[in-house]
């Protein structure tokens, strides 16, 4: 072979059949994948169950399919500024590149708050604005926090939870809070944490961030699983100045997470304080209750009863006041609640003004003592009969013993 035959035959093109054409502009596509690319809505249409248009900038442009699955993600109209994020495809039968899209955000401030807008007018249509707020537990069992994987929002709440009751149950979510995906991933979220029998309260906590990366707490899926909760709800997104759809729907609103945390984590020293008031004024209450049966009955078996009952329920308290540093910190309050209201019951019962309510009376002769026995009484005696709410004095007529 000449030197002219051999470079003739190194500058032949390589000859492929055009299936293996297409195959290998596929292959050449993939590692490309996922992309994000920003630009404006040119010749919008839709077509059966699908929408197409073109995005374009100066220097390029290229087609995108919208199908029918990523429709509720994907609103733009002509002249629009959007981020379209999706993957390339080669169309073999048609000979196209296109652009599938799974999501079309819109870019800018006003291009949101006009997305935002429309879904709001929909979700106003159907009440979900306007229903009841459900108030927040004072002591919840868990508190359930849905937030990125970011670590500021998690150690900020986890601060305000050392500061305020350290070790309180609180059970956190994962899921992305940004992007095509984040709006499905939140509503799968919040109904996850809304099935848990144990959480009574849920947040959901984002930092700050712009009107677009902001924009899936503005889902109108979002604001109706937020909305069909049974559990209470505080959205805490961005900072104090954002205001996405989402704080609108949820029972409260806060600024910040951590204002989300301190609003729904107790305080325990304020509860201690609390519990401390109470079994105070419960035993002021005791103790006021055995000085004004002991002025209005005899020194007698009922008085004494009344006071062994009170010193045994005064001890009770005692014992569950040092134990309840051990216990856990949430169940110790509440059964510490619980014994308060019994005791107060015992009291009641226990107090000889009750049975004189329910109609009974204390009977006394001249000298003052109580009447037991009829034998203790002759005819034509007068006694002293004490009642609950005064006495009044009587003449004997009549004696009868059993």
């Amino acid at each position: 072979m000449t030197l002219f035959e051999a470079e003739a035959t190194a500058n032949e093109p390589r000859r492929v059949s055009l299936v293996r054409l297409a195959g290998e502009i596929t292959r050449n596509l993939s590692p490309v994948g996922r992309i994000a690319v920003d630009g404006e809505v040119h010749s919008a249409k839709a077509y059966n169950t699908r929408r197409y248009f073109t995005l374009r900038d100066r220097n390029a442009r290229i087609s995108v399919t919208v199908a029918a699955k990523n429709i509720r993600h994907c609103t733009c109209e002509d002249g629009e500024a959007v981020r379209v994020t999706g993957v390339l495809v080669w169309e073999t039968q048609r000979g196209e590149l296109r652009f599938d899209a799974q999501s079309v955000e819109p870019r800018g401030e006003g291009a949101v708050a006009a997305v935002i807008s429309q879904a709001r007018e929909r979700l106003q249509a159907e009440g979900v604005l306007d229903r009841q707020r459900r108030p927040l537990p004072l002591l919840p069992r868990t508190v359930g926090v849905i937030c990125g994987q970011e670590a500021a929002v998690r150690k900020d709440i986890e601060s305000v939870i050392a500061a305020r009751f350290p070790g309180y149950p609180v059970t956190f979510r994962t899921s992305p809070v940004s992007g095509p995906s984040a709006a499905a991933s939140l509503v799968e979220a919040v109904i996850d944490l809304d099935g848990r029998d144990e959480v009574d309260v849920i947040i959901l906590a984002r930092g700050g961030g712009d009107a677009t990366e902001l924009l899936p707490f503005s889902d109108e899926d979002l604001c109706r699983a937020v909305a069909a909760c049974t559990t209470p709800t505080v959205s805490a997104i961005g900072h104090d100045g954002d205001r996405p759809l989402l704080d609108e729907v949820a029972d409260h609103r806060c600024g910040t997470p951590s204002i989300a945390a301190a609003l729904v984590i107790p305080s325990e020293g304020d509860l201690r304080n609390e519990l401390d008031y109470w079994l105070e004024r419960t035993r002021d209450t005791a103790y006021d209750r055995i000085e004004r049966a002991a002025r209005t009955l005899d020194v007698s078996t009922p008085a004494r009863a009344l006071q062994r009952g009170i010193d045994t329920a005064t001890q009770r308290l005692d014992r569950a006041t040092s134990r309840l540093t051990n216990a856990h910190p949430i169940t110790r309050v509440q059964r510490q609640q619980e014994r308060l209201a019994g005791y107060v019951t015992t009291l009641d019962a226990l107090d000889p003004s009750r049975v004189l309510e329910r109609g009974y009376a204390v009977v006394r002769n001249a000298a003052g003592d109580v009447i037991r026995d009829v034998a203790q009484l002759g005819m034509r005696d007068t006694v002293r009969v004490t009642v609950a709410n005064g006495a009044f004095g009587a003449d004997v007529t009549e004696l009868e013993s059993r």
